[in-house]
């Protein structure tokens, strides 16, 4: 499922670094961080959705990439998403 876009703007509006804002890492991060959380609880209770736990695998690959990328380029902005989506950097 995708996210409603109330949540994806909000989002968005969190972790922009200016107006119009959608493709930064830190945004594209966050957000692949909230589809991940949702895809966790959803095989909590269906454990048997291979489908679905491939996904999750492939996106916990992209935001490996992307967090590995913003490390590099901008260390600061990297540890402050770190902390505030609460994940292991």
């Amino acid at each position: 499922m995708a996210l409603d876009s109330a949540k994806k703007r909000e989002i968005i509006a969190k972790f922009a670094k200016h107006e119009g804002d959608t493709g930064s890492p830190a945004v594209q991060i966050a957000l692949l961080s909230e589809r991940i959380s949702y895809l966790t609880d959803h095989l909590k209770e269906h454990k048997k959705d291979h489908a679905s736990r491939l996904g999750l695998l492939k996106l916990v690959g992209q935001r490996k990439r992307l967090l590995r990328y913003l490390k590099k380029k901008d260390y600061e902005l990297y540890n402050r998403v770190v902390s505030e989506l609460g994940i292991r950097g």
